[in-house]
């Protein structure tokens, strides 16, 4: 079972940064086939999809309310992805969640029965 541990969260000012981090247990190969993704999750709400990002090929997925905000990358040799988040506002405080889906061919987190593996989740808070 791959297994997901996400570090990075706190607490920031709003037009703050924080960079998240996640990395997975997985084999190099099946990390380099992999779609990782970072989702989030607000007390009372839906969990939303914050950014995907497929290692083989480099293509990056971005929600609209994050988008020139966020930006995802990541590490091979360190099997790890971040989460850059720049111009933090209240409305982002949130659990966020580093989640995995090996081997799919389109990668975005609207399509979140693809992830498989999940972190424990990290928590951001943003003050206003």
């Amino acid at each position: 079972q791959v297994q997901l541990v996400e570090s990075g969260g706190g607490s920031v000012q709003a037009g703050g940064s924080l960079r998240l981090s996640c990395s997975t247990s997985a084999s190099a190969l099946t990390y380099g086939s992999t779609c990782m993704g970072w989702f989030r999750q607000a007390p009372g709400k839906e969990r939303e999809g914050v950014a995907a990002l497929h290692i083989a090929t480099s293509s990056a997925y971005y929600a609209d309310s994050v988008k020139g905000r966020f930006t995802i990358s990541q590490e091979y040799a360190k099997k790890t992805v971040y989460l850059q988040m720049n111009g933090l506002r209240p409305e982002d405080t949130a659990m966020y969640y580093c989640a995995a889906a090996p081997y799919v061919r389109y990668c975005s987190t609207s399509r979140a029965a693809d992830f498989g593996a999940w972190g424990q989740g990290t928590q951001v808070t943003v003050s206003s």
